[in-house]
């Protein structure tokens, strides 16, 4: 007789037949576009440091750290999340925070010590990628704790990249770090440690995902003063953030094995909690001879 009447039958129907003709919803290709537009970014940060535009050179690179904070975020609230998308994230990665200002920073100070100045910054651009690809590996191993998701292993490449070009932001509040390039070198060689190293960092998603409603209005006004901020001030706030944010290290290095050994000691208690029956439960009874029972009546 009759089929019973579905009527989202037809729409899974044409999504299915749009899809097997090779068409993609617009909104798969959004958080894409948004990538690729902080890769030009990138690319234009190249650009300006070659030419010895440094605030051009900056300002671009910042954008493309804010486009790659984004982008992720887009891509899940309008559920267009792709392998595809991931893989060139990872691929823009490396270029606006491994390349870029390792070639900024080398155009700036590091040129002058020829050979070894561009090891330096060789040395930046390789553990940018071998950060990038450890991270990549590590979204795969879910059967972690989840206080651990606070955390990231190393400092992320976009920060790395922020804070790598601290020296410029001093010298434009009037420190000459040029004239210190051997300490510039260092803290290049500095910086690529941190980012592959094991050290524990804060990470944005501390803050939660949601918050309480008297709390909105203080973070718009936050949000719209750092913004004021950065686009009147961007050298010292910029300055100010690095120092920050290297300043926190320790402290986030210290909350983490905090958080580690109240971890262990909750692991441990519940092991002995879940073995006390089990040993109660094994103990051998005492023989009949022992308890002064007959086995006759």
């Amino acid at each position: 007789m009759f089929l019973p009447f579905d009527p989202d039958r037809d729409d899974r129907k044409r999504r299915k037949l749009s899809f097997a003709r090779g068409q993609v919803p617009i909104r798969v290709l959004i958080p894409n576009i948004f990538t690729l537009i902080g890769l030009c970014a990138g690319l234009t940060a190249i650009r300006m440091g070659i030419e010895h535009r440094w605030d051009l050179a900056v300002a671009a690179l910042v954008f493309a750290a804010f486009l790659d904070g984004i982008d992720g975020h887009i891509a899940r609230l309008l559920k267009a999340s792709s392998r595809f998308g991931a893989e060139l994230d990872s691929l823009a990665d490396f270029v606006n925070f491994g390349v870029a200002p390792a070639i900024i920073m080398f155009s700036w100070a590091l040129e002058d010590m020829r050979s070894i100045g561009w090891i330096a910054v060789l040395v930046f651009a390789v553990c940018s990628a071998l950060r990038l690809a450890r991270f990549n590996v590590a979204l795969d191993h879910s059967d972690v704790p989840a206080w651990k998701s606070n955390f990231f292993v190393g400092v992320p490449a976009p920060a790395a990249a922020i804070i790598l070009l601290l020296p410029i932001y001093a010298a434009d509040l009037g420190l000459n770090w040029p004239s210190l390039t051997p300490l510039v070198l260092l803290y290049t060689i500095a910086i690529a440690v941190l980012m592959v190293s094991k050290v524990p960092t804060f990470s944005i998603k501390l803050i939660g995902q949601r918050i309480a409603r008297e709390h909105v209005p203080p973070i718009f006004v936050l949000a719209a003063l750092f913004i004021a901020l950065l686009i009147t001030y961007p050298s010292l706030t910029l300055f100010a953030g690095s120092v920050t944010y290297l300043a926190l290290m320790p402290v986030s290095a210290y909350r983490y094995f905090q958080l580690e050994r109240a971890d262990e000691r909750r692991a441990k208690s519940q092991n002995g909690k879940s073995a006390e029956p089990l040993a109660i439960a094994e103990r051998p009874s005492k023989p009949q001879a022992e308890t002064g029972l007959s086995a006759k009546p």
